[in-house]
């Protein structure tokens, strides 16, 4: 059953709302990433990394472990599916509407 008025949903749609985390998203889908590597194609500080990582921890989508000084992030899949199942529920939704959009575009075909 999907949850519509979950914190966990609120924050997993805030994290992907930024394109950094997206992009960050993107690259843990190849595997565990230190801190340092995902903050390589970004012309940001470390710092400013640690935060959209930590919006990402918060959310649930990604964890960290730490190896002495080295944070390594890690991709956590579970709350992404609880978004998804969310939006499928939509998809549904359009998938019906654009069924009859093309059915009534295909009946106007056929008039002419």
């Amino acid at each position: 059953m999907v949850e519509f008025q979950s914190p966990h949903l609120d924050a997993v749609f805030h994290a992907l709302s930024d394109p950094t985390r997206r992009s960050m998203l993107h690259r843990l889908a190849g595997g565990e990433h230190s801190v340092s590597q995902l903050a390589k194609p970004f012309d940001m500080s470390l710092a400013g990394v640690s935060k959209h990582v930590k919006v990402l921890e918060t959310a649930g989508l990604v964890r960290r472990r730490v190896a002495g000084r080295v944070h390594y992030c890690r991709l956590e899949t579970e709350h992404l599916a609880e978004a998804q199942a969310w939006l499928r529920h939509y998809e549904r939704f359009w998938t019906g509407r654009l069924d009859v959009l093309e059915a009534l575009l295909v009946a106007e075909d056929d008039e002419e």
